[in-house]
């Protein structure tokens, strides 16, 4: 679904509550050459470039459960999809190794 949207259009995060609006969802963005994104996702127009082919991508659906997550790392990963991070815990065992050490790592507390 490639979808072109003019205002009023708004992205919410289902984890963080992230709420923005988006100009776009779909693959390929429009004013761009030849980029195609890896996945379906909400994208808004950079509001901080006059380059009309400057985007962001604000966020994408998880693959297992379709909740709506921003790109944040403690919200989603993408790892050939998107994934919610409560989706990677419960699956973290078909993951990669690297993948479960990393998240280990966010979990284990600030030594200071």
């Amino acid at each position: 679904m490639e979808t072109r949207v003019e205002g009023g259009a708004i992205f919410t995060c289902e984890t963080c509550s992230l709420s923005t609006p988006f100009t776009y969802f779909g693959q390929k963005p429009p004013n761009t050459r030849a980029i195609v994104l890896l996945e379906e996702s909400y994208v808004l127009k950079d509001p901080f470039s006059p380059d009309r082919e400057k985007f962001i991508v604000l966020g994408s659906s998880c693959t297992v459960c379709s909740k709506v997550v921003c790109v944040g790392t403690e919200c989603s990963l993408f790892y050939t999809r998107r994934f919610c991070l409560p989706c990677v815990r419960e699956n973290l065992d078909q993951f990669p190794q690297q993948i479960q050490v990393e998240l280990a790592k966010k979990k284990a507390p600030l030594h200071t």
